[in-house]
């Protein structure tokens, strides 16, 4: 018997992997989660309702950013409202940044469970409408030679801006501890499919693992076992809501030893076996 499939909405391709609108009392009535292909900021002014990114739900109340990274799932409680921008962009667009702006991306989305809605104080949201507001003008332009160019150089700015909100709360931290943190969090962004301990990233960065462990926890106050856990979990619970894989299969692409382990695993930190928690996702909206 054929297993009935898992209904989401998965976004279509956009243009030049970019693409930014303005929010104007927008309703969204979402029916199913959606599966993001490229990256998402969420620009919310104000807004009243609801916002369920990978099972974590957020009130939406406004002077705050959401940010989605490529691979997350997210779901609109109905009618939740919202006044902002909205802007997404994929890999291939942000590779035509300038490289001194790397950083920026790699801090905000490379553990985005940690920056998932960052708060804003007036000044931060005056700053970050008036940029929102040139990039949208700037793309809604007729196309000319150097357009894309023009756009990634006002995404840069706006992705520093951002950064520089997450580090307001971090500024204490001395620079080279916090550049070590972010070194971590681009390897454990490439390699947490196949690394899962802390003492194999401290080895990589050559210090030990209390001392990496000190570092996440000041910059996060998460242990460095918790994000890397969390990176294995999200990639998880992707993978069983929208791909057929068999759980073995899945279990064996994040480098478990067996299905049994992968189980364990995931029925500790979800209270569900894998298949429950596939089961959940079926039939969603209908």
């Amino acid at each position: 018997m054929k297993a009935p499939s898992l209904q989401a909405f998965i976004e279509t391709a956009i243009t030049d992997s970019f693409a930014i609108d303005q929010l104007e009392n927008t309703t969204f009535n979402t029916a199913v989660p959606a599966y993001l292909k490229y990256n998402r900021i969420f620009f919310v002014e104000t807004g009243a309702g609801s916002i369920t990114i990978d099972d974590n739900k957020f009130n939406v109340a406004g002077q705050e950013l959401f940010l989605l990274a490529k691979g997350q799932v997210y779901l609109f409680e109905k009618s939740t409202v919202v006044n902002g921008f909205v802007l997404c962009f994929g890999d291939c667009f942000w590779e035509k940044a300038p490289a001194s702006a790397s950083n920026c991306k790699a801090v905000l989305f490379n553990n985005a469970s940690a920056n998932q809605r960052l708060p804003l104080s007036e000044p931060e949201m005056l700053q970050l409408h008036y940029l929102f507001t040139a990039l949208l003008e700037e793309y809604q332009r007729p196309q000319y030679t150097n357009q894309i160019d023009a756009l990634a150089a006002y995404l840069k700015i706006i992705m520093i801006k951002i950064a520089n909100v997450r580090t307001t709360a971090e500024r204490s931290l001395d620079t080279q501890d916090y550049l070590m943190y972010r070194k971590f969090m681009e390897l454990l962004s490439v390699n947490y499919k196949t690394h899962h301990e802390v003492r194999d990233y401290a080895k990589m960065l050559a210090i030990t693992p209390r001392r990496l462990s000190d570092l996440c926890k000041r910059c996060t106050d998460q242990s460095t076992k918790a994000i890397i856990k969390g990176h294995l979990l999200a990639e998880a619970k992707r993978s069983l809501q929208f791909s057929s894989s068999p759980v073995k299969e899945i279990a064996y692409s994040l480098s478990f030893c067996t299905p049994e382990q992968f189980s364990q695993f995931f029925k500790k930190n979800t209270n569900f076996s894998p298949a429950d928690y596939r089961s959940r996702f079926v039939n969603i909206g209908t």
